[in-house]
């Protein structure tokens, strides 16, 4: 169930809805597009804006945490039968996005920070959809992958490149779904929409329980 495309379009809905949270409410910082935040980093930094370079520097910083922790989690826990490492993960990013929701704007490095460390714990530890490589959180990676499995269709006319290719577009399309829904709700409503995005991954980690049971 973790590689099912079902599963995916929860944790893809809620990828596109954090980073359009952190953006639109915490000082226009993005939680999963690191790249963006390199860029802006380095502007303000050559601009000797340091402060305002900081608040880009740590959510990257938090996201390369995050991951060392979700591949140490899997490490150690892989092999657990009370409950799966993946759904113990799920957990702890639902705990810490709901925290977030309560930390008030005067705090907007700590929130990204935070989100940024949740997502980095996402984007690891669900890698595929369908058994194909891809990124819950981000969309670069996706579109490189998707272009190229369309491309080989075209070209050789396989069902496996199609379905790919589906996959691949579908992940991305969830994605733009979700930030297009945070970023209206962020701007209406305020630092506590976040938990919209507790809400789309305990859907996810009940699909995974579900099939556990049966």
């Amino acid at each position: 169930m973790s590689e099912a495309f079902v599963n995916s379009v929860f944790l893809a809905l809620s990828g596109g809805f954090q980073d359009a949270y952190t953006y639109n409410t915490r000082d226009e910082v993005f939680s999963n597009a690191q790249t963006g935040n390199v860029v802006l980093m380095s502007q303000h930094f050559m601009n000797r804006e340091w402060q305002i370079g900081l608040r880009y520097l740590f959510p990257l910083l938090a996201f390369v945490f995050g991951v060392f922790v979700a591949e140490n989690v899997q490490n150690r826990f892989k092999y657990a039968k009370k409950m799966h490492w993946r759904q113990g993960i799920l957990l702890a990013e639902i705990g810490i996005l709901a925290i977030v929701g309560f930390i008030p704007n005067a705090y907007n490095m700590i929130a990204t920070v935070m989100v940024s460390f949740a997502c980095a714990m996402q984007v690891q530890t669900f890698r595929k959809v369908g058994g194909y490589s891809y990124a819950s959180t981000m969309c670069i990676g996706n579109l490189r992958s998707g272009t190229a499995a369309l491309s080989l269709y075209l070209r050789d006319k396989k069902a496996e490149h199609l379905r790919q290719t589906f996959y691949y577009f579908g992940i991305i399309f969830f994605f733009a779904i979700g930030a297009g829904i945070g970023g209206i709700l962020s701007v209406c409503y305020g630092i506590h929409v976040i938990w919209i995005s507790c809400i789309l991954l305990f859907i996810s980690f009940l699909l995974m329980f579900l099939e556990k049971l049966r």
